[in-house]
C-alpha cells in the first residue's frame, strides 16, 4: 500500500486551482494544509478543495511534522524564501516557475534541498510530458538542427489594468515578474532541456514603466544552430513552434502544453508524433514529484526529467538575459 502524502499548498492564482483539480486525482497524496495571508482566502481554498486545515502562519505550517511536502505558487520573490524555510524543516518541494529571483537564490535552494536530503523540484510541467519525450526521442529524425523557434504570446487580461492605471502583480518588479519569467521560460526551458545553454545571447525587450519587459525575444547562439525566442503578455500569436533540421522540421502547435506535434520532412510528407496527453498537463509534474518523494527513503531522488541542471541553466540564461536588457529586481541586490 503506497504510503499517504500530505501536501501543503502555498498560492491563490489560477495555476492554484488547476494544480489542485489535478491533485485530486491522486489518491495517496492528501491536500493537509492551505496557506494564505488572508485569512478569508485561506478558509475558501481549505473549503473549496477539501483540504485538511489552513494556516495563516508559514512558521508554524513548516514545523508542522504531518506535513511531508509543499506546493509553492507564491510570487516569484518570495520562491526563495518560502522554500528555504520548509527545507530547513525536512519537507520536499515542488517550486512554481519561475523557480527563483535569479541563479544565486535558485543554487541556494537547491544546496539547501541537499543538505536537508529533500526533494526539490522545478513544477515545469511542459517538459514532464508524454509529448515532450517524444519529441526528444524523435529529434534524430530530422537530421542536423539548424534551428529552434519558440514562441509564446498572450495577450494578458492584467496589460487592461495596467493601461487604466492598476498595476497587479503580473507587472510588478518587486515580485521579480513581466513576460521573460512569466511566460518567456516555457520557451526557453524546454530549448535548455534539449541544447543546454547557449554559448552567446542577444536580447530585445519593450520596457513597461514599472520597469518589468511587457514582451521580448532573444536568440541564443550554439555555434552550429541558433535557437529564437518570442514572448509577450502585451500581444497575441498564433504560430507554432518548430525545430528546424537538414532532412525536416518538428511542428509544435502550442509551446506551453507541447500538443499536436508533428515532422513536416524535406520532401512533404507527414508523421504526427504527438500523442493525446491528459486535458489538464499539470497531471504528469505532480506525477513526477510524487515518484520522486516516494523513492526518497534514506537519501533524496531528484527528477530526470526536469533536472536541477536545467533549472540552474534556465535561471542562469534568464539572468543573462536580463542582465542584457537592464531588467533588475530588488531581489537581484539582496
Amino acid at each position: 500500500m503506497k504510503k499517504i502524502i500530505n501536501l501543503g499548498v502555498i498560492g491563490s492564482g489560477f495555476i492554484v486551482d488547476t494544480f489542485l483539480e489535478a491533485a485530486a486525482e491522486f489518491e495517496n497524496l492528501n491536500l493537509h494544509t492551505f496557506y494564505s495571508r488572508s485569512e478569508s482566502t485561506a478558509i475558501s481554498f481549505k473549503d473549496k478543495y477539501n483540504f485538511d486545515k489552513y494556516s495563516t502562519c508559514l512558521e508554524d505550517m513548516a514545523k508542522d511534522e504531518n506535513l511531508d511536502a509543499i506546493y509553492i505558487a507564491s510570487p516569484n520573490a518570495i520562491h526563495h524564501d518560502q522554500a528555504i524555510l520548509f527545507l530547513q524543516n525536512k519537507k520536499h518541494v515542488l517550486c512554481e516557475k519561475a523557480f527563483a529571483s535569479n541563479y544565486k537564490e535558485a543554487l541556494n535552494m537547491i544546496n539547501t534541498a541537499k543538505k536537508n536530503n529533500v526533494v526539490i523540484m522545478e513544477a515545469m510541467r511542459i517538459t514532464v510530458t508524454p509529448n515532450f519525450k517524444i519529441l526528444k526521442d524523435n529529434l534524430h529524425k530530422i537530421g542536423e538542427i539548424r534551428r529552434c523557434f519558440a514562441s509564446f504570446c498572450q495577450y494578458s487580461s492584467r496589460y487592461d489594468k495596467y493601461k487604466e492605471g492598476t498595476i497587479l502583480n503580473a507587472f510588478k518588479k518587486e515580485l521579480s515578474n513581466g513576460a521573460l519569467m512569466d511566460i518567456g521560460v516555457y520557451c526557453l526551458a524546454p530549448i535548455i532541456n534539449l541544447f543546454g545553454p547557449p554559448n552567446n545571447i542577444k536580447s530585445n525587450t519593450f520596457l513597461l514603466s514599472t520597469g518589468v519587459d511587457g514582451q521580448g525575444s532573444a536568440i541564443l547562439d550554439y555555434g552550429t544552430m541558433d535557437a529564437v525566442l518570442i514572448y509577450s503578455k502585451i500581444a497575441n500569436s498564433y504560430i507554432p513552434s518548430e525545430i528546424q533540421g537538414e532532412n525536416g522540421s518538428i511542428l509544435i502547435d502550442m509551446m506551453n502544453n507541447f500538443e499536436n506535434i508533428k515532422i513536416v520532412y524535406r520532401d512533404g510528407s507527414v508523421e504526427n508524433i504527438g500523442v493525446k496527453q491528459h486535458e489538464n498537463n499539470m497531471y504528469y509534474e505532480i506525477e513526477e514529484f510524487i515518484k520522486l518523494v516516494e523513492l526518497s527513503h534514506s537519501e533524496a531522488v531528484y527528477s530526470s526529467l526536469n533536472t536541477l541542471d536545467n533549472t540552474l541553466n534556465t535561471m542562469l540564461t534568464m539572468d543573462k538575459i536580463r542582465e542584457d536588457l537592464n531588467i533588475v529586481f530588488p531581489a537581484d541586490n539582496r
